[in-house]
């Protein structure tokens, strides 16, 4: 994921601040408890492909 592209993407919903996870391959929006997924580099910030996080998830 390039560094620069993660500096100016925010969470489609709230507009807040998204955390990548490389194992993962996801962008982390804690705010709405939501993963949207990292498909061949590119992520993919719709509502309907994100996954609600865990509990053990909105912890960490």
């Amino acid at each position: 994921m390039d560094n620069k592209l993660l500096e100016i993407l925010v969470c489609p919903l709230c507009k807040g601040p998204l955390e990548y996870r490389k194992e993962t391959q996801e962008l982390v929006c804690k705010a709405d408890r939501l993963a949207f997924p990292i498909r061949d580099g590119i992520p993919v910030m719709l509502e309907e492909e994100a996954r609600g996080l865990t509990e053990g998830e909105r912890s960490a």
